[in-house]
């Protein structure tokens, strides 16, 4: 009966920061987005560089909430599957956020 308790204490957990990554993400997307707007279609001075830094902090700050998901998913049902995709995820995030750190400092993107 407790853990049942426990189970979907950390599902709502679960979907809830799936749904807060996402968001996050999309957001810097439509962000990023309506930037390139501004500066092409009505030739605002918006600077690349910026509306990119922007746009890959929002990613990988998105990207940290999917690996707290992996991780409430792990815990709820730690099976070998369960596990491989915590570590897949995991890498993923550590490589995608290696080149684009790399990406930010290659174009000079730092406050």
């Amino acid at each position: 009966m407790v853990s049942e308790y426990i189970e979907t204490f950390l599902l709502v957990f679960e979907l809830l920061f799936e749904a807060v990554g996402t968001a996050i993400i999309i957001y810097g997307g439509l962000k990023a987005t309506f930037q390139l707007f501004l500066r092409e279609v009505l030739k605002r001075p918006y600077n690349l560089e910026k509306v990119r830094k922007g746009l890959t902090k929002k990613v990988l700050f998105g990207l940290e909430f999917y690996i707290v998901v992996a991780i409430l998913g792990t815990l709820r049902d730690p099976s070998s599957e369960e596990l491989l995709l915590l570590g897949g995820v995991v890498l993923i995030r550590t490589v995608l956020g290696y080149f684009l750190s790399k990406e930010i400092k290659e174009y000079k993107l730092e406050e």
